[in-house]
């Protein structure tokens, strides 16, 4: 199986909000990055998170493609769609600290994240397939990496998802391995 892990492009986010479950539009000119992506076309199996960044990119290329709420990005509760600058310090601090544990007030930490994304995972490599598309975030990405990897969770953000950027995941006989990131 060869797995393709592809990033959302760019988003219009000029107020540095902090967002994950809540929808962020694309920037304006969406339809120029799409352009400049490099997708094959004979994917098996297509899947997008539910997030629109997502979804507008399995469209634009017209693939036959299912959601999973599962890959969606991390869910910053009560903290989605304020200033990242605007957070009270008494809630952001202790996060910053220990962002695998502590969570938003209404939201999850990087654990229920992580265990919802490797439901996922674990479900997707035991299917019958040949090729796959996943459209999702970088931090679904980034916690697959940790997954096929190994490393410590915490090293997680060491690891940069460029916007519009491939993952590809070859699976054999039960063996994963990276084959490119940011490509």
């Amino acid at each position: 199986m060869e797995i393709h892990l592809i990033r959302h492009t760019a988003v219009d986010n000029p107020e540095n909000l902090c967002y994950g479950f809540a929808e962020m539009p694309l920037r304006k000119d969406y339809s120029d990055d799409f352009k400049n992506l490099n997708l094959d076309n004979d994917f098996e199996l297509v899947i997008s998170s539910p997030a629109q960044r997502c979804s507008l990119l399995a469209e634009h290329f017209k693939f036959k493609y299912s959601t999973d709420e599962r890959i969606r990005e991390m869910n910053f509760g009560d903290w989605e769609l304020k200033k990242w600058t605007e957070i009270p310090e008494e809630e952001i601090n202790p996060w910053y600290k220990d962002f695998i544990n502590i969570k938003a007030s209404g939201g999850e930490n990087l654990i229920e994240m992580q265990t919802r994304v490797i439901s996922f995972w674990n479900e997707l490599v035991a299917k019958d397939v040949e090729k796959v598309l996943i459209i999702a975030h970088a931090g679904v990405i980034r916690l697959i990496l940790q997954a096929v990897l190994q490393f410590p969770l915490g090293n997680m953000f060491k690891i940069q998802i460029g916007y519009g950027k491939k993952v590809i995941i070859q699976e054999n006989d039960g063996h994963l391995s990276i084959v490119s990131i940011n490509v």
